[in-house]
């Protein structure tokens, strides 16, 4: 069976923002990071957007979040799927997200990485008030229509 979970949420206490995903692709899986597929956009999204040089360092990424209050999860803390297509999640069980929310109330704005976490994240759980939640494209390789460019002008509400 192609069970799966996700990772602990980068988080700080000065965290602004949440950027949801879905749940980590078999690579990510694998490496044990965030966005770990080298054609995924995120990291190189994040690093145009922050303007800063873009390290090949796990640990330099993940403190580039931190440092800009941008906190990252998945909705998904265990699902079903075979291989890494969205698509194919089933048998979901939500990460506690209100309850993140609620332990850092800084927490004003959730942004979802594409369609699937924010469908799966509704389906799932129910929006805390005075939260704004807010969809984003997929950085994933598979959203080929978004090049880098679209997606920077997107994505640019998180700053």
């Amino acid at each position: 069976m192609d069970f799966k979970s996700s990772f602990p949420p980068i988080i700080s206490a000065d965290a602004k923002v949440l950027i949801l995903g879905s749940l980590p692709g078999d690579l990510s899986l694998l490496q044990q990071q965030y966005y770990g597929h080298p054609q995924n956009r995120f990291w190189k999204l994040m690093h145009l957007l922050f303007e800063e040089e873009l390290s090949g360092q796990y640990e330099d990424r993940k403190r580039l979040m931190l440092k800009h209050g941008v906190a990252l999860w998945d909705v998904c803390a265990t699902a079903i799927r075979p291989g890494s297509m969205d698509s194919d999640i089933s048998e979901v069980q939500a990460n506690a997200i209100p309850e993140l929310l609620a332990t850092y109330p800084g927490i004003k704005r959730v942004f979802f990485n594409g369609q699937k976490a924010m469908a799966l994240h509704d389906k799932l759980l129910e929006r805390v008030e005075g939260v704004e939640y807010i969809g984003l494209p997929s950085t994933s390789p598979a959203n080929a229509r978004f090049h880098l460019a679209l997606l920077k002008e997107h994505w640019a509400q998180i700053l």
